[in-house]
């Protein structure tokens, strides 16, 4: 499961200055306030990236570009539209890289990428659709509602969306590659499990 979690935890990251900027919406209703404070954590995360000496991925400039550019653009004008849009833009790159086929493969354990690629290539897809339908709700509910329902309905509708995805291919996953393990002569079922260093007697190797 934490293979998932790694991955989620990256978007997350994507998104703070956005989750930032409702959190301080709802409480203090000032957007000047909220707006500036999700542009600092932004160039922060940067920041403390470059301090650490780590590497800073295409997916980190661009989002931070998108809180700069929509964050300017909402002080410039006053109209939280363009913070409300970033969302929709974040959802589309990443919808887009989740199209490409195998991309869930390196955030499954040893044994599924060796049992169910294929399975992982239909969960990464539908994980991308899932995207493209986050971004399209998130600019329907920006372009027809208020600021303030805007600010609690796409925290939960992404988390509760995200989380059912989650727990749905996390469980299909496990179902059909323990099905295809225990269809495995014996031997080579044990010669799979040790393989990647797991034991006859776990989940997968057990017939009953």
């Amino acid at each position: 499961m934490r293979y998932f979690l790694n991955a989620a935890m990256l978007l997350l990251l994507d998104l703070a200055s956005t989750i930032l900027f409702l959190i301080v919406f709802s409480l203090t209703h000032n957007v000047r306030l909220a707006v500036g404070l999700g542009m600092a954590l932004g160039l922060a995360q940067i920041g403390i990236q470059f301090a650490r000496g780590r590497p800073i991925a295409t997916m980190e400039w661009l989002s931070l570009f998108l809180v700069i550019a929509s964050g300017t653009a909402t002080l410039l004008t006053n109209d939280p539209r363009f913070v409300q849009f970033k969302p929709s833009a974040i959802y589309v790159i990443v919808g887009l890289v989740m199209l490409k086929p195998g991309w869930m493969t390196r955030y499954l354990p040893p044994i599924a990428q060796v049992v169910m690629p294929d399975v992982a290539t239909v969960v990464g897809f539908v994980w991308a659709g899932l995207m493209f339908a986050s971004a399209v709700t998130n600019a329907v509910v920006a372009m027809n509602f208020s600021l303030a329902t805007w600010a609690w309905f796409m925290p939960m509708f992404g988390m509760a969306s995200k989380f059912t995805l989650f727990l749905a291919g996390f469980a299909t996953m496990r179902f059909i590659g323990r099905r295809r393990v225990l269809a495995m002569p014996e031997a080579e079922r044990d010669a799979l499990l040790a393989s990647v260093g797991m034991p006859s007697g776990s989940a997968y190797g057990r017939t009953a």
